[in-house]
């Protein structure tokens, strides 16, 4: 995540949209105010309690990441679903993740997997066999959400070495297997406008649905820097169609980039998607930039968002 070159946005063919129609729910979108807010990635030091938080939202710290890779070698190389750490988690500690979920109840914190790179080297979505890998993530994750007391996971792989069947397979087995053994509450993605991508994260919708996957967190600031305003509504009603029925986030990233959306663009685009009904959440890549402006956007974001509970 962050790390991406987009390309437009692909819509799913007639057939796939047929079935993903099916498993749609009878649900349409709505304003919320879900805010969250992915952490630790960059290893500035940045904590949950530097973060303001609005107590009219709720509010999802998103560690940043979980990977299924080993340094060991040189370059890192796949583990088959055996999670291991790659946040800064010196100072995002379980005791952190604690006191900031005591000292704020519309607070949950998540973990996100796989993520772009590794030690600068790419991370694949790469599996031995289906049963392994589910074995072995439903494993190694559930030791780290019990470790850390964490309430949901957050599915960012963003290259694969493995066909979008066996992704949708291994992806909503592990999800359901960590729902239905208490382990997690929640589950989002973290797809975008990548063919490759997008092939595969539907794939997982089409197979699986909200039934599953409570959120997307689409990568909406990734399109191009001269996206406008307008031109951001309609990508998002584009995800619409390609994820039927999903509660899809809004978003936009606070790192230093002049290739990404603006800020101020994403945010005017989130007021009209607001206004039309269609604001279910935002999130932002990451707080780990938001620390040196002072987390400004994260404060711009939630009160936009504490408006649905207030209309």
């Amino acid at each position: 995540m962050g790390s991406s070159k987009l390309i437009a946005a692909v819509l799913l063919p007639a057939a796939a949209l047929v079935i993903a129609l099916l498993h749609a729910p009878t649900t349409t979108a709505a304003n919320s105010n879900l805010f969250r807010d992915y952490i630790g990635a960059i290893f500035n030091g940045v904590q949950f309690s530097d973060v303001p938080i609005n107590q009219d939202v709720q509010f999802d710290f998103i560690l940043s990441f979980v990977i299924d890779y080993t340094t060991t070698t040189d370059p890192p190389s796949p583990t088959n679903g055996q999670f291991s750490i790659f946040w800064q988690d010196s100072v995002l500690t379980p005791s952190a993740v604690a006191a900031i979920k005591q000292s704020n109840p519309n607070v949950r914190v998540a973990v996100s997997l796989g993520g772009a790179t590794v030690n600068n080297s790419p991370v694949f979505f790469n599996v031995t066999s289906a049963d392994s890998w589910v074995d072995n993530a439903v494993s190694s994750l559930t030791s780290i959400v019990q470790q850390y007391g964490l309430d949901g996971i957050d599915i960012d792989y963003e290259q694969f070495q493995a066909d979008p069947a066996t992704f949708a397979e291994c992806i909503g087995r592990l999800v359901t297997t960590l729902k239905s053994n208490g382990v997690i509450k929640f589950a989002s993605i973290a797809p975008f406008a990548d063919a490759d991508v997008q092939s595969h994260y539907q794939a997982l919708w089409a197979s699986y649905g909200i039934s599953v996957i409570d959120y997307i967190n689409f990568q909406f600031y990734a399109y191009d820097a001269s996206t406008t305003a307008d031109q951001y509504v309609n990508y998002f009603d584009e995800q619409m169609v390609n994820y039927p029925g999903g509660n899809i986030l809004a978003s936009f990233t606070t790192a230093p980039t002049t290739t990404s959306v603006p800020v101020d663009t994403a945010l005017s685009a989130c007021q009209t998607l607001q206004s039309q009904g269609k604001l279910y959440g935002i999130f932002i890549w990451a707080a780990d930039y938001s620390k040196s402006q002072g987390f400004k956007y994260e404060t711009q974001a939630q009160a936009l968002l504490a408006n649905a509970t207030s209309q």
